[in-house]
C-alpha cells in the first residue's frame, strides 16, 4: 500500500518569501540547513506516512472545518530549544487556536493524537544537524540581532493539506487541498 507524508498548514504570502531571504541569508551557518523561501509555512499539524487509501477521509474531515479569517504577524526570532539549537524560527502573533483546535478535533476520530505540548506558532527558517555548544556559539548572536524583526501582517484565509516527498534536493511539497477560511456570521 502507497503512503503519503502529508501535514496540515497554512501559506505565507508570496510578497514575505524576499524578506524571508534575507534575513535566511544573515543567519547562515555551516550546519544550519535553511528552509527554501518558497517552501516555508506554518504547520498547524505533521500526519506523517498516511495510506494513500485514507487521504480522501483526512480531506473529508478537513473540509468540515468552520472557522473565520484572522490577522497573523510574522515577528521576532528565536530558537528551539534555547540550551542546545535545533531550529531556528520566525515568530508568529495572532489567535492559531481556534482553527488549531478544530484541525485537532476533526482528525482525531481518524486516530491521529493529539498533541501532547500545544501548538507554538513559528515558521521554521532552519535545523540545526548537529546542535553543539559551537553551533549555538555561531547562531545565538544571530538570533539575538534579528530578534526584533517584523515581516508585517496577513490574514490568514484558507490552510491546506500538503503532501511532502523527500528528495536528495530536499522536501518537495504539492497542495492535496485547499480550505478557504469564512465568517461565521
Amino acid at each position: 500500500m502507497t503512503e503519503i507524508r502529508c501535514f496540515v498548514a497554512v501559506e505565507l504570502p508570496e510578497g514575505m518569501r524576499e524578506e524571508i531571504e534575507r534575513i535566511q541569508s544573515r543567519i547562515a551557518t555551516d550546519g544550519l540547513r535553511l528552509v527554501r523561501p518558497e517552501l516555508v509555512h506554518i504547520t498547524l499539524k505533521f500526519l506523517g506516512e498516511v495510506p494513500e487509501a485514507r487521504v480522501a477521509r483526512i480531506i473529508e474531515a478537513l473540509r468540515g472545518i468552520r472557522a473565520s479569517p484572522f490577522v497573523v504577524r510574522v515577528k521576532g526570532m528565536g530558537a528551539f530549544p534555547d540550551r542546545s539549537i535545533r531550529v531556528v524560527w520566525l515568530g508568529l502573533e495572532g489567535d492559531f487556536s481556534p482553527l488549531y483546535e478544530k484541525v485537532e478535533a476533526s482528525l482525531a476520530p481518524l486516530g491521529f493524537k493529539r498533541e501532547k505540548r500545544g501548538f507554538s506558532p513559528h515558521v521554521t527558517l532552519g535545523r540545526v544537524g548537529r546542535p553543539s555548544a559551537r553551533m549555538n556559539e555561531l547562531l545565538s548572536p544571530k538570533i539575538s540581532s534579528l530578534a526584533g524583526s517584523d515581516l508585517g501582517s496577513f490574514t490568514v484565509d484558507r490552510f491546506c493539506l500538503k503532501k511532502s516527498t523527500l528528495t536528495r534536493g530536499g522536501p518537495i511539497y504539492d497542495d492535496l487541498a485547499q480550505f478557504p477560511l469564512r465568517d461565521q456570521g
